[in-house]
């Protein structure tokens, strides 16, 4: 049920009260965009994949048994990082946008509220199957179908 305009006017003016009051709290509540998250993750990936070739460096030259099972860890921290880094470097091209103080609060008629979709087609019509004939019932057992098939390749000279 929507909001009367008595009560939007008035969670707009305790919306700019508690702005002005706890401007910390605001910024806390607006939060990180998603595009500084993925670019701090992506910096973190790479930083751990160099020490993933340090280490796989470093296994490389001890040799040995030890340095197997270094060369093995050090190319899965390699591996790990490297798909944390690509999945965050497509997180760059999320949109760069930061709610304004005003909208902080605002629940109605939000533009990116999700939406259900129908089997993730929202704008695709439903494929029609095209109607087959009834089947026929199976004549025989496995074994009579195969020789039958058989039998009818090689009256056809296959």
């Amino acid at each position: 049920m929507p909001l009367s305009e008595e009560e939007l006017r008035l969670l707009e003016q305790m919306e700019r009260a508690l702005a002005a009051e706890d401007p910390k709290f605001v910024s806390a509540l607006q939060g990180r965009t998603l595009r500084h998250v993925a670019r701090m993750r992506t910096l973190i990936a790479g930083v751990v994949l160099l020490a993933g070739m340090a280490l796989l460096i470093g296994a490389a030259m001890t040799g040995g048994a030890v340095g197997t099972a270094l060369g093995v860890l050090a190319f899965l921290v390699m591996l790990a990082a490297a798909m944390v880094g690509l999945a965050a470097w497509r997180g760059h091209k999320v949109p760069e946008e930061r709610p304004s103080p005003d909208a902080l609060f605002d629940f109605d008629d939000h533009p990116h509220r999700f939406e259900v979709i129908d089997g993730g087609r929202a704008s695709k019509p439903k494929r029609q199957r095209p109607q087959r004939a009834p089947r026929q019932r199976k004549q025989g057992t496995f074994m009579q179908r195969m020789e039958q098939r058989w039998q009818h390749r090689r009256d056809q000279g296959f």
